[in-house]
């Protein structure tokens, strides 16, 4: 065999080489990324991405939680697709079968149900919170009504109360479109337990009040006042009332019973026999009139000192203590005075 056709010979064996080697590597790639993978859970599994969670650790909880057979392909999969920044913070629900890009299609741009901001501010009351999860999260309004006042569930999530009302703590919170109730109520009411430390349960104590009466005392300070100075005297006035067995006779006691929500109250509506009604019964009512926030909670747990039975508002968003009735008709008078001002 001449010296020519020796070099055309492995010169065509080269080239067959390479194409089977570029075919052998098609076929692995094909069969790495386009393959389908199963599990063995029902089908489809939940699977939560968390805000702020990296690539690297949303492959290992789909590896530990058996979702996916390899990390080590499902990272060369979102290497290729370039897809480590563009997963998103969703619940997803995952089919069975997918491949590896299937899979972070779906994480990139498939269906899902989105990480939402929701936000309780203090003086929120369960109404008004339901509206608020439905309008943003997409929760039934009438379902997480339901639930926030079950007996049953307060019970086995440890709130020995008929309702949660006064128990979701006022801040921002998480949540995922959709969520069922119960894991939106968990997540309120967990806050609320971890911002109720030991030394505040020691206060508690202290004052001769148990956490309930603590959260009722303090929803109604945040009923009449959203400015934090004036939190700790209002509280001082409440606290001097309740030691003297005077009524408190708080307007947002009442205005709680109102189907039609908050307004001015009549001669008639001081009337209205509940035990919710402070114009009518002595002490505090039974329970929380709102979420009343850190600020409302501190301020019933640490009145001011002082000898104010009374106070009115000022027209200005404050209030004008007295310490007798007639200061406080007095101030009653200021106050009635500034409003006809407002009319001229």
């Amino acid at each position: 065999m001449s010296e020519n056709k020796i070099k055309k010979f492995f010169f065509r064996w080269d080239v067959l080489t390479v194409i089977a080697l570029f075919i052998l590597l098609i076929v692995i790639f094909y069969l790495t990324l386009f393959t389908p993978n199963y599990y063995l859970q029902t089908s489809p599994v939940q699977f939560d991405i968390k805000k702020g969670e990296t690539f690297s650790e949303i492959v290992d909880r789909l590896y530990e939680e058996n979702i996916i057979p390899s990390k080590t392909n499902f990272r060369i999969a979102g290497f290729i697709y370039g897809a480590e920044r563009k997963v998103r913070a969703a619940r997803f629900y995952i089919p069975n079968g997918l491949s590896y890009l299937d899979l972070l299609d779906l994480f990139i741009s498939g269906d899902c149900n989105h990480l939402r901001t929701i936000t309780i501010r203090p003086g929120q009351t369960i109404k008004w919170l339901a509206h608020r999860l439905q309008k943003y999260i997409m929760i039934d309004s009438t379902e997480f009504t339901s639930k926030a006042n079950d007996e049953t569930l307060a019970e086995t999530l440890g709130l020995n109360q008929k309702s949660f009302e006064g128990y979701f703590f006022a801040t921002d919170y998480e949540l995922y479109e959709k969520s069922n109730p119960v894991e939106a109520i968990s997540l309120f009411y967990k806050s609320f337990q971890d911002f109720y430390s030991d030394s505040l349960k020691k206060r508690t104590e202290k004052l001769g009040f148990n956490i309930n009466e603590v959260l009722t005392l303090a929803s109604i300070i945040k009923g009449e006042t959203d400015k934090i100075q004036e939190m700790p005297v209002i509280s001082g006035v409440y606290h001097n009332r309740l030691r003297i067995g005077m009524r408190l006779q708080a307007d947002p006691t009442v205005q709680y019973l109102l189907p039609g929500g908050w307004r001015r109250l009549t001669n008639k509506d001081l009337e209205i026999d509940s035990p919710y009604n402070t114009y009518k019964y002595a002490g505090l009512p039974p329970g929380p009139i709102n979420s009343p926030g850190k600020d409302a909670i501190l301020a019933a747990l640490y009145p001011e000192k002082h000898q104010y039975l009374y106070f009115v508002a000022d027209g200005t968003g404050g209030h004008l203590f007295g310490k007798t009735h007639r200061e406080h008709i007095n101030n009653v008078n200021k106050y009635r005075k500034w409003l006809r001002e407002q009319k001229d």
